[in-house]
């Protein structure tokens, strides 16, 4: 090793060396230990020995390879997830190199070997004023023995590439391929106190005022939201008790407070103390009280600007702990689906066609109202309780840590969503028309009878009756939905067609996707090997983990679909308010219901003296970026979402019109796979997407049903030309324009 380099530096070594070798957190602890606060004695891991391991162990390379896919300012949160959980996957498969695992060996022994230990991010600039990650990177407490620290170093290290960490880069215009992590490795304390102070009150630092905030037991409950803390308000110059305010802890009594006038005296002139030191206002961690009390870390209190426009809290949202999801599982399987459900069946059911002009007006009114608040609750919940699945692909791959990150995708198989109702009800008319020659055959005239009387006329036929029966029933229990701003309760042509095309295609095995690779486990086989893994201490957490991943994946479909059912009802009543409009004559011929339309509509209605209607118009389609117009790619690079390899024609998805033409066998090219649309997906020989990301549904039923998927290709809708040739490569993530130069025979 050149002798310049230092990989590990005790904490009582630390106080000279720069911030660049061993991050923020750590020089600071380093700085009050020199000033004489107790700190928990412990070591610091430098950046050196994290560009030892990244670099020595190619893992720098597949760093730029993972960043490089696409502009990164360009990409989505989907795609970055990705490439995090990728990164986080190569970093605990990779071994530390030896040399390096005995110098931190050989710190923890000094430690001592049975001592519990606290394994905490410091990256560079990670705690300064204008740019805290505070959160962004992880912890991980308790660790036990040189083995188990070994392992809690990576989990920190490429905690630098999490996906709210990336997100935050992004925000901040950061150059992610800059970032480098020290970590800290400090005794763990174990006080019946803990708990934060703020040297200004973050919210109003204007104010002369301190902050406390102190919980029973570790601080990290009380960091992490576990439990609430008793508060005081503090006068920032006396250490005078402004207000105390006791936390409400479900099986506590409301007795006084968890800590004495002497132990907050004794803060507060810690927080001064620490504001000389520094020379700014302090964000502090601590635990125990009077004589035993320890400063955890010490760093400037940061306070979101509009400026900043600072999104890190919401970035942390993202991805809520255990906790808040089993909240979130209660409050959105047991109350919001229920709930919005409910509505939808209300809407569906009110005969809103014989209301008059002022009852329709209510009618829009209260739809449109329903559509806004749902959307809030899709972003407030929904999105949030999305984290489930991902959630449950980190922690198997922490647990399993298999050579293909998605393995965990395969846990998520056969979850009974309304989709999948809805293709199982679409597949059960396909087969009977292909039992059923002279149906099918009878059915395709409907395009020139008109689908109503071809409908009236196959009923005569074997199996009309049933068909037809089974058809309305599809239609009024699964197409009350939006897409592309038209019900496509409205579009049953779009449908047969549908069901016309999937009886002329080969029925599918239902076990494609074991049938395309036969390597894949069994889902009892990846349950066996993830609960064996997790083993008899955390087999309770891993099936919980699992139930809220595959609830979660379930409902993130079913939330979009009953959501549309809203929006369909929405364009119901909407429909109504433009055919009487346009007879009264107070709307041109040619126009539309569209969502955005709903209040002018509404005024319409109220005012019958009025006169020409003007609607807002809906935007128009962005201009194809820079690049997509006149260009003629032969290869298009995008993520490899499902494995695979195919050639076939394109047909582009824009919007309802194109579902009705999609034929077995084309490539289907969009902008995203919605759930309104997933019943073509079986149809596929391959799928391309502009949208990007492992866990959205085109990547995830395409992976179920052993079809190649390549997203996050930008301008793939403009770039590529219906009814062309094109061969989807899911192994490596490309699109090649043109006729094969290959046989694919045998593949």
């Amino acid at each position: 090793m050149d002798p310049g380099v230092r990989w590990v530096i005790p904490l009582a070594q630390a106080a000279d060396w720069d911030e660049r070798f061993i991050g923020g957190k750590a020089a600071k602890l380093a700085q009050l230990a020199r000033a004489g606060f107790r700190v928990p004695d412990g070591f610091f891991i430098t950046t050196q020995a994290y560009e030892h391991f990244v670099e020595g162990q190619n893992l720098a390379r597949l760093i730029r390879m993972e960043l490089g896919r696409k502009p990164f300012d360009s990409m989505r949160w989907e795609e970055i997830w990705d490439v995090a959980l990728r990164i986080r996957s190569a970093f605990l498969a990779t071994p530390i190199p030896d040399a390096l695992a005995q110098t931190i060996s050989a710190a923890v022994e000094a430690l001592g070997s049975q001592r519990p230990l606290a394994v905490r991010s410091s990256a560079p600039g990670e705690d300064s004023a204008n740019r805290s990650f505070a959160g962004l990177h992880e912890s991980v407490v308790g660790v036990v023995g040189t083995g188990a620290v070994l392992d809690a170093l990576r989990v920190v290290w490429a905690s630098l590439w999490s996906d709210a960490a990336l997100l935050y880069r992004q925000e901040l215009s950061l150059d992610p391929g800059l970032s480098r992590m020290a970590v800290v490795v400090q005794e763990m304390i174990d006080e019946d106190r803990s708990g934060v102070a703020f040297g200004r009150d973050p919210r109003e630092p204007g104010r002369n005022h301190a902050i406390v905030e102190a919980v029973p037991g570790p601080c990290g409950d009380l960091v992490d939201g576990v439990v609430d803390p008793d508060r005081w308000i503090l006068d920032r110059s006396s250490g005078r008790i402004l207000e105390w305010r006791h936390g409400d802890r479900e099986g506590e009594e409301q007795v006084g407070p968890i800590l004495e006038t002497v132990d907050l005296t004794h803060l507060h002139q810690m927080l001064l103390q620490v504001e000389s030191l520094f020379h700014w206002p302090p964000d502090t961690e601590w635990t125990g009280r009077r004589e035993r009390f320890t400063l955890l870390q010490a760093r400037p209190i940061t306070t979101a600007s509009q400026e900043s426009d600072d999104q890190r809290t919401w970035y942390l949202s993202l991805r809520p702990g255990m906790r808040r999801l089993s909240t979130l599982a209660r409050r959105v399987a047991d109350e919001l689906i229920p709930e919005l459900e409910a509505l939808g069946d209300r809407f569906a059911a009110e005969g809103i066609q014989d209301y008059g002009d002022q009852d329709l007006a209510d009618a829009i009114e209260e739809r449109y109202a329903a559509v806004e608040v749902w959307r809030q609750i899709y972003l407030d919940d929904f999105i949030p309780f999305a984290h489930g699945v991902r959630q449950l692909g980190i922690y198997y791959n922490d647990l399993v840590q298999p050579q293909d990150p998605y393995e965990f995708v395969g846990l998520l198989k056969g979850q009974q969503m309304v989709a999948s109702r809805r293709n199982q009800s679409l597949q059960g008319l396909a087969d009977l028309l292909r039992m059923e020659g002279a149906l099918a055959e009878a059915l395709q005239q409907a395009g020139e009878l008109g689908w109503q009387e071809t409908f009236r006329e196959v009923q005569a036929i074997p199996g009309g009756q049933q068909f037809v029966q089974a058809f309305e029933d599809l239609r009024s229990g699964f197409m009350d939905v939006a897409y592309g701003g038209e019900r496509l309760l409205d579009r049953p042509d779009l449908l047969l067609q549908t069901i016309l095309e999937m009886a002329r295609s080969p029925a599918p095995s239902g076990t494609r996707y074991a049938a395309s690779d036969p390597s894949a486990p069994a889902v009892q086989d990846l349950e066996h090997r993830f609960l064996e893994a997790a083993g008899s201490q955390r087999r309770e957490e891993a099936l919980e983990v699992l139930a809220i991943g595959r609830l979660s994946w379930r409902l993130r479909d079913d939330d979009n679909v009953l959501v549309g059912r809203l929006e369909s009802q929405l364009l119901r009543a909407l429909g109504l308010a433009v055919d009487r409009l346009r007879a009264a004559g107070r709307l041109q011929e040619g126009t539309q219901a569209r969502i955005p339309a709903a209040p002018a509509l509404v005024r319409a209605l109220r005012d019958p003296s009025g006169g020409m209607v003007t609607l807002p118009q809906p935007k128009s389609e962005q201009a194809a970026q820079q690049g997509a117009v006149g260009e003629s790619p032969r290869q298009l690079v995008g993520q490899p979402a499902a494995p695979g390899l195919a050639t076939g024609q394109v047909c582009k998805v824009r919007g309802p019109e194109d579902l009705g033409r999609f034929r077995a066998g084309e490539v289907l090219v969009c902008d995203a796979i919605q759930p309104t649309m997933t019943h073509l997906v079986p149809l596929a020989c391959a799928i391309v997407e502009r949208r990007g990301g492992m866990l959205i549904h085109g990547a995830i039923i395409a992976r179920e049903l052993g079809i190649p998927c390549v997203n996050g290709i930008a301008n793939a809708v403009e770039l590529l030309e219906d009814d062309g040739i094109v061969t989807v490569d899911g192994y490596l993530g490309t699109v090649t324009v043109g006729a094969p130069e290959f046989d694919l025979e045998g593949v």
